[in-house]
């Protein structure tokens, strides 16, 4: 008799010495509780059901608490608690107790804050059911675990009770995710869709005569796929140039090289008083040749920009770069 009241004694000491993480909150999810505050006298600290509810996931389907929560609530050792339930491991069933998997573990770990720390554990977690919660309160034998596992228990059945008064709402909030999620997905396969019958920027493009249109919105698409350079070399500029290079964005910087008219100096230093700078220089003498640089490309352009479409013309994109080009303006 002495022996067996020796060793309860050292049990219970054990307990005690061995509390999970003294003083340090747990967090649920979203928020942080302190489920127990005070390792060494665990029956002093306050604990709703509430902050219960907050701390019960949903794994295969099924209601469960983390066996590191229930340590923590009941102020033992994750290893206490579940060396408890081995030693009795006929009242624990495969539907009271079961062993997360490590994709499970690896799922409520990243959902949950609280639980973060399982991440590291050597081994995997135990979850435990409603009815292995009742089945708790009678191999771990103290005062706060017992008024602990009866406010669990509760907690669980308010959740049970929550879930069949609201179970009409859950179902058209499902029914909702669902039905966005199918719509994100038409609205991705549908994008696809005109992202692979959107026409091109081709090497080269022939424009017949009258189709202003077409070759304007082309030029205007390689206007916008500059990166930080555009160069235009053209003898014959107006005001739609300006419009056209205005398309670019804003970190790229746009030049024009051409010959000096009065008319579109005036353009231009309007322009420039009010929108990014377009640079100018004059060319220093007549180019039979129009050229657009974009980047580190070069396009041979069949008619002045201002012109294009207007009769039969073409752009081909050239194998030369755009420094030969340059150089030989000089």
């Amino acid at each position: 008799m002495a022996n067996t009241s020796k060793k309860k004694k050292a049990e219970k000491t054990e307990v005690v010495a061995k509390c999970d993480h003294p003083k340090e909150p747990v967090t649920n999810c979203d928020q942080s509780i302190e489920v127990i505050a005070n390792c060494e006298n665990p029956q002093e600290t306050t604990l709703s059901q509430y902050d219960i509810e907050k701390l019960i996931v949903t794994v295969r389907g099924e209601q469960v608490l983390i066996d590191q929560d229930i340590a923590r609530i009941y102020g033992v050792t994750t290893s206490r608690l579940n060396q408890q339930a081995k030693r009795n491991i006929a009242r624990f069933p495969e539907s009271f107790r079961f062993q997360l998997t490590k994709e499970e573990r690896d799922e409520v770990v990243a959902k949950c804050d609280n639980l973060r720390s399982l991440k590291f554990y050597p081994s995997l977690p135990y979850a435990y059911t409603e009815q292995g919660i009742g089945q708790l309160s009678t191999v771990v034998h103290s005062k706060i675990a017992i008024e602990r596992s009866i406010m669990i228990m509760n907690a669980f059945v308010a959740m049970r009770r929550f879930m069949v008064q609201n179970a009409g709402i859950l179902m058209r909030i499902a029914h909702l995710e669902k039905h966005q999620i199918e719509t994100d997905q038409k609205m991705d396969m549908l994008l696809d869709k005109m992202d692979k019958q959107s026409p091109k920027l081709l090497p080269e493009q022939i424009f017949a005569t009258g189709c202003v249109w077409d070759a304007w919105a082309y030029v205007s698409d390689l206007v916008r796929s500059a990166k930080y350079r555009i160069v235009l070399i053209d003898n014959f500029v107006d005001d739609r140039v300006l419009s056209l290079l205005d398309k670019r964005a804003d970190h790229v910087e746009a030049t024009i090289h051409s010959r000096y008219y009065e008319s579109f100096q005036t353009d231009l230093k309007k322009h420039n008083e009010q929108y990014r700078e377009i640079h100018f220089l004059q060319l220093p003498h007549k180019n039979h040749d129009r050229f657009l640089i974009i980047d580190d490309d070069v396009y041979l352009l069949g008619a002045s920009v201002k012109d294009m479409g207007i009769g039969l013309c073409a752009i081909t994109k050239m194998m030369t770069t755009p420094e030969t080009i340059l150089d030989l303006l000089k």
